[in-house]
């Protein structure tokens, strides 16, 4: 076994033994976590509001405070962004994730509390590399450096007292400086905006690497694989860097991507590790190779509840402990952070796998959506953007759904929609024009994955006749009654089946 490895694992033996122990006593961790972020915000505007000095049990909790979306606490948002201190976390906040935004705003900007960064964010990148090397004890990732691709938002001044920018670009400029002897290109190329120009600078740097491993979201670093083969003349990553050995990823699904980078990283060397993070918190990592799903890691100063995903509506639904959760029934997250977000919403949804130990994966969000590419474009969003497309040209829809076209090995990703006009526009090209660019000024993330054509390229709006969707609806036993065609998705199945019944060819 390697020299370093060795002094690695040396190294992480307390904290693996940790992650054993908190496996073997869920509930436990979970009390303690929620104990503990609930005696540190108790002095706090929220604490003070909700009495959390008298809260003893997660039942109580459960009764005094209800569920939170970004909507609700964005007044909240706005004061903690202007300087003021302990409304939902003790101190002063000053930095924020920007992350795609609600029906009521075009970004939401999650506060970051140094004690989230440190216990959450830092600690997950620790574990991450301590479970990588204790599932591959001759790994020889601490040989090379961590490509490092920072995120598209640099970090902004929203006035003299916070901060705001991609979490990754936080993530970045919140590291300590050893940091960067371990990673490439830099912290001062990584937090370039300009992501053109970031792409010939990372790519320029990083060929005279010694690159063994890299993270990120799949979408962003194809784009940037795809930038380095075609500079290098290469077809395979491993020509490049010989000693690469893992992609450790998440934000988005890697199914759809997972064939390309075979393609791209041909070689029985590479591996590939899931992780689930987000601005509002870092959640699961896959821990062990031979399973696709991932561990819950409970000791982050994140407390959980789970509430069935058809019982999502009112203040206070019905919502479950970690104890309380069964395998096989879709959750929705609430969470509880040592960043100030109280029985939280998420919008995302999780199905338990194993609750011996608590494995999980993601199923999906509690609303429609494209997240293909990391754009979170939700039908709010969607809505939006085709009202003021049949504005521009005089067009009426009957019914729509949209969703992804993949990357391929030479192509880049784009939004598919398909619509039925009851009045067809008057210049379909400013119809998708204006589609695109309203878009854009909604969301944030759909803005910046669109930049320049760099990940995604203009949409593909696609005519079917009329009746196609009660075609396909009966195809699907689902005409008539309460029935609703799902206008946003992750995959290509409605699009595909769509074509099919219209006979037009994908």
């Amino acid at each position: 076994m390697p020299v370093i490895p060795k002094l690695i694992k040396r190294l992480n033996t307390k904290r693996i033994s940790q992650i054993e122990y908190i496996k073997r006593h869920p509930t436990d961790t979970q009390k303690a976590v929620l104990s503990g972020i609930l005696a540190k915000a108790s002095n706090t505007h929220w604490g003070f509001k909700y009495n959390y000095a008298s809260i003893k049990s997660a039942d109580e909790y459960r009764l005094t405070v209800p569920i939170q979306t970004y909507e609700k606490i964005i007044p909240m948002i706005e004061r903690l962004r202007a300087g003021e201190k302990d409304l939902l976390w003790p101190g002063e906040i000053k930095w924020f994730a920007k992350s795609s935004g609600t029906t009521s705003s075009k970004s939401k900007f999650i506060p970051v509390s140094q004690d989230a960064l440190e216990q959450c964010h830092y600690q997950a990148a620790r574990d991450v590399l301590a479970l990588y090397t204790l599932n591959n004890p001759s790994t020889h990732i601490f040989s090379g450096k961590a490509l490092t691709l920072g995120g598209s938002h640099r970090i902004n001044k929203f006035s003299n007292q916070s901060l705001y920018g991609d979490l990754s670009a936080i993530l970045i400029e919140n590291a300590p400086s050893w940091v960067e002897l371990i990673s490439t290109p830099g912290k001062k190329i990584a937090l370039i905006e300009d992501f053109e120009q970031k792409l010939d600078l990372i790519t320029k740097k990083t060929v005279k690497e010694n690159v063994t491993s890299f993270s990120g979201v799949p979408s962003w670093y194809l784009t940037l694989i795809k930038h380095i083969l075609s500079y290098t003349g290469k077809t395979n990553l491993l020509d490049v860097w010989p000693n690469l050995e893992v992609f450790f990823h998440g934000g988005i699904s890697f199914t759809p991507y997972r064939e390309i980078y075979k393609e791209l990283i041909a070689g029985e060397q590479m591996h590939y590790m899931e992780t689930y993070n987000a601005s509002e918190g870092f959640f699961g990592i896959q821990d062990d190779p031979a399973q696709t799903d991932m561990l819950l890691m409970l000791d982050y100063g994140i407390f959980y509840e789970f509430i069935p995903s058809d019982k999502i509506s009112g203040d206070f639904p019905p919502s479950l402990t970690l104890a309380e959760v069964e395998k096989g029934v879709n959750y929705a997250i609430v969470i509880s952070t040592n960043g100030g977000l109280w029985r939280y919403m998420i919008g995302d949804t999780v199905v338990f796998t194993s609750t011996d130990p608590y494995r999980f994966r993601i199923s999906g969000r509690t609303k429609h959506f494209i997240n293909a590419f990391g754009e979170e474009v939700i039908v709010e969003n969607a809505e939006m953007a085709l009202d003021a497309a049949c504005k521009a040209t005089g067009a009426i829809i009957s019914e729509y759904t949209a969703g992804p076209v993949f990357m391929g090995a030479s192509s880049k990703g784009m939004h598919e929609w398909i619509i039925e006009f009851e009045k067809d526009p008057s210049d379909p090209d400013r119809f998708t024009e204006v589609l695109d660019e309203t878009l854009k000024s909604v969301n944030s993330d759909y803005e910046a994955k669109r930049f320049r054509d760099i990940n995604l390229v203009k949409p593909l709006v696609r005519r079917v006749p009329r009746g196609t969707f009660n075609k396909w609806l009966k195809t699907k036993n689902k005409f008539g009654g309460q029935n609703k065609v799902p206008r946003l998705s992750n995959s290509r199945e409605y699009i595909e089946e769509l074509f099919t019944v219209s006979g037009i060819k994908s």
